[in-house]
């Protein structure tokens, strides 16, 4: 049995879907949303080709965080300068940029190369119910 190599037509043909974080997880729905854009929901996955599809996640101001983590979790980066360590409570981020919250989850499970980046481009993050990707006419993924 030989190794399955996707056609580069086969790459090209990218479906969208719609993810709802109304009352779900946070990091549920971010995980959700890595295995579409990585392409793992799909049996043609490859580890090597860029062969996922395009994500929307809607209602991220109404994604739950579970446990203690609005209080204990911190999104932490470095500035590149001297001293700039940088971080900010989960409860602050979800209540300004719920959206950026469900971004950093995401792309935190994505792989730090250019697939990941690539794959990265085809993710829309709303707070609200409504999103601009009518055009794209995305389906409503159920796990």
């Amino acid at each position: 049995m030989s190794t399955y190599m996707p056609k580069a037509e086969d790459l090209k043909q990218k479906k969208w879907y719609l993810l709802d974080a109304e009352g779900k997880s946070l990091g549920r729905v971010a995980a959700t949303a890595a295995l579409i854009l990585r392409g793992k929901h799909k049996p043609t996955f490859t580890p090597n080709a860029d062969c996922g599809d395009g994500v929307i996640i809607i209602n991220c101001a109404k994604a739950v965080l579970t446990g203690k983590k609005l209080e204990q979790k911190h999104y932490i980066w470095h500035t590149g300068w001297i001293g700039g360590l940088k971080k900010i409570q989960y409860k602050e981020l979800m209540s300004t940029n719920p959206d950026k919250a469900m971004f950093y989850a995401v792309r935190g499970m994505l792989p730090n190369n250019t697939l990941g980046d690539k794959a990265l481009t085809r993710l829309r993050v709303y707070a609200g119910s409504e999103h601009e990707q009518q055009a794209q006419k995305p389906e409503v993924y159920n796990a």
